[in-house]
């Protein structure tokens, strides 16, 4: 293409954009939102720091001094609003003193699972499994630093141009992950995967055919029967659902510990300590890391060791805990396949620094794992398990794997699912002092 093709073509792309239709609704641009504005300023005028204290225990007397305060505000109020701008502006007001701005409406949206911020004047959400952009914006870039800092502030992590990316929770557990200039090249980026209120169980997954009836039967009696499980998957195929549900498979009898960078596992069982990493101060000191956490649970008496996910050297400290009498161990790990998952745990057990020959690494591998789980996400935002493999022994210097449950898809309309592949786990005997029997019938490869 000649240099004349491509500005021609260059200058139609232009044209096209800014054509294009847009959701976007600029903040500021009708009488409504002058008002609010205006209002929102007199009331941190009032109420000065207190809006912007930690202490939790005066949150409902906090937020009724602010609703009071709007209430007056508005009665003084000279511009006419009617019944449903007033709603609106207390509404609004409210989400950017007390919560988190414009994406606090969609943080209470039950339907939405993620928020992305692309700058102060691009937010995106995910609603069953689609991506879509949504109208809802931040004034400018200070607006949406501000809210970004608020975040960080309440969790003790802080966010800069020293610091420029951060990873921090909000109060009800929602991951929250942001990055700020110059880093971040237009604008922070502001993420958030929402914490679900009440967690999926095993009959969710059962209904959304993320499962089938007898691979469910199949991992309960695994984990019941102290079996090692990797869970395998991609960024937001649903690794700590999966972890979620396999854990409440975990007696209540037994005393669990589980480790997390941000803490999102639901465990519905009394005896259950809860451990967090946490990033270096301000002054580079104080890093406690996830490998740390599991050497230090190892020494707490636990029955399990629920690690959210393994992502560096603690995937060696995570081998030796199965190995060493902590059996019935769950994790998580990113990779595309349960062979990937192989090659990945040896991958950061290297990370660890340790000169260890891969001969070695890969029969502590065979050794502690039993079986790996791995969950897909589809083109159409469903999330389903397409392997559960065992973890066999080794032969020479490969770890061999056999699939119990494969994902396969059907020639007509009826797309995958997940079946047997007729072949049985050689640990099907280990499970019996535990008093879990699983019938043949689970793993007679089945028709569609």
């Amino acid at each position: 293409m000649s240099l004349s093709a491509r500005l021609a073509a260059a200058k139609n792309l232009q044209a096209a954009r800014s054509a294009a239709p847009t959701e976007r609704v600029a903040p500021g641009s009708d009488q409504v939102n002058e008002v609010r504005l205006r209002i929102q300023r007199r009331l941190a005028d009032e109420l000065g720091p207190t809006l912007y204290g930690n202490d939790r225990d005066r949150a409902d007397d906090l937020d009724s001094r602010v609703r009071d305060g709007l209430n007056e505000l508005l009665a003084r109020e000279e511009t006419p609003l009617s019944g449903a701008d007033r709603a609106r502006i207390v509404r609004e007001v409210v989400d950017e003193v007390l919560g988190h701005g414009p994406i606090e409406s969609l943080l209470r949206d039950q339907s939405v699972t993620e928020v992305m911020v692309n700058g102060p004047h691009a937010v995106f959400v995910e609603r069953f499994g689609r991506i879509e952009r949504v109208a809802a914006e931040f004034d400018d870039e200070a607006h949406l630093r501000r809210i970004i800092d608020r975040i960080c502030s309440r969790v003790g992590r802080r966010v800069d141009e020293a610091s420029p990316m951060v990873d921090a929770r909000l109060p009800d557990g929602s991951r929250v992950n942001a990055i700020v200039p110059p880093i971040a090249l237009d604008g922070s980026s502001l993420t958030i995967r929402k914490f679900a209120s009440v967690p999926l169980t095993v009959g969710d997954l059962l209904s959304y055919g993320t499962l089938n009836r007898n691979a469910a039967e199949f991992l309960e009696g695994c984990v019941r029967g102290r079996r090692n499980v990797v869970v395998s998957g991609g960024t937001g195929s649903g690794k700590t659902t999966i972890l979620n549900v396999l854990s409440g498979f975990v007696p209540a009898d037994e005393r669990i510990v589980t480790i997390e960078d941000a803490a999102e596992l639901q465990l519905a069982q009394e005896h259950v300590v809860r451990l967090e990493s946490r990033p270096a101060n301000s002054e580079g000191r104080g890093t406690i890391t996830t490998r740390e956490l599991v050497r230090n649970a190892l020494r707490m008496r636990p029955d399990r060791i629920v690690v959210g996910e393994v992502r560096d050297s603690a995937a060696l400290d995570m081998l030796q805990a199965m190995n060493t009498g902590h059996d019935g161990s769950l994790t998580t790990l990113h990779a595309n396949s349960p062979r990937d998952a192989l090659s990945r745990m040896e991958t950061m057990v290297l990370m660890a620094g340790m000169d260890l020959p891969s001969r070695a690494i890969r029969d502590q591998i065979a050794s502690a794992v039993d079986l790996i789980l791995q969950v897909n996400r589809f083109k159409d935002g469903t999330r389903k398990v397409t392997h559960i493999t065992e973890v066999v022994g080794m032969e020479g210097d490969i770890v061999t794997l056999q699939d119990i449950f494969l994902y396969e898809y059907a020639s007509d309309a009826r797309g995958g699912r997940l079946k047997a592949t007729g072949v049985r786990p050689n640990f099907l005997d280990a499970l019996a002092p535990y008093g879990v029997v699983l019938q043949p019938a689970l793993f007679a490869g089945r028709g569609w």
